[in-house]
């Protein structure tokens, strides 16, 4: 009777505490996907990713995939529409660059935290500036980690791993005996791939669009973009959606001067 009692003790106090972390592990999801609450213009009140950031982190487990997955979105969120400066820019995104390397390492086989990773990598390369990112070899990275993605699941976030070799392709300049594999016409193969996979996201469309553009075809290119600048934001990137209707907006109106 006493070890029957101990037994169900035991399996109360274990649920009990399964159901505390999955409570707050369901509490800093709920602040991420607020994210967006407060937001003016595409300035984010940083006080919700800050907590959700701080939910994340003082969570024991810190071997959740789930706990590393959401802290990768964070750093990357608070980096692109909560800093109020370069140097908060810089912080976040080398955060997530070095939490995704991290992460990358214990949780290989996953497409999310790979895609993660290159979602804060590009970030920061782009806040670092191009000598940086030379030194790091980020091109070799995001080319090689954005394969890695399309071999387990290319259709992992609308042809994240598509979009990802596309941009790299895109953005990396070719450079004689250094960097010799970019390429305009695989930038527009890649990403027409990853436009073509399920939903049409703003971010494909516009990258998309620019490929088009660099390789003479104008008329689709501006065409795309146009649909973006009329398109309603959806609800769960509602800035990042902004942010990418606003550079429809710059691009369209460089494109038609």
């Amino acid at each position: 009777m006493y070890k029957t009692s101990k037994i169900i003790l035991i399996y109360c106090l274990f649920s009990f505490f399964c159901l505390l972390k999955a409570s707050n592990i369901n509490e800093a999801i709920k602040l991420y996907n607020d994210r967006a609450i407060g937001a003016k213009g595409l300035k984010a009140d940083k006080s919700l990713i800050n907590n959700a950031i701080l939910t994340f982190s003082s969570l024991k487990d810190q071997k959740n995939i789930t706990i590393q997955l959401y802290l990768l979105k964070c750093y990357y969120f608070k980096g692109q529409f909560a800093s109020e400066n370069k140097k908060e820019k810089k912080e976040a995104f080398e955060k997530g660059k070095n939490l995704g390397e991290k992460a990358i390492k214990q949780f290989s086989g996953s497409v999310s935290i790979r895609y993660w990773y290159l979602v804060n990598l590009g970030s920061w390369a782009e806040v670092y500036g191009k000598i940086m990112a030379a030194k790091e070899g980020v091109a070799d990275l995001m080319r090689k980690h954005s394969k890695v993605i399309i071999d387990i699941d290319h259709r992992y976030s609308n042809g994240g791993g598509y979009f990802m070799l596309g941009v790299v392709h895109l953005k990396s300049p070719y450079i004689p005996f250094f960097l010799t594999w970019p390429s305009n016409q695989k930038a527009v193969d890649f990403l027409k791939l990853s436009y073509d996979t399920d939903e049409k996201t703003f971010a494909q469309r516009v990258y998309y669009s620019r490929s088009l553009y660099e390789n003479g075809e104008k008329y689709l290119a501006k065409k795309i973009l146009k649909n973006v600048i009329i398109d309603v934001p959806s609800d769960n990137y509602y800035l990042e959606d902004l942010f990418q209707q606003g550079e429809a907006k710059i691009l369209l109106e460089l494109w038609t001067k």
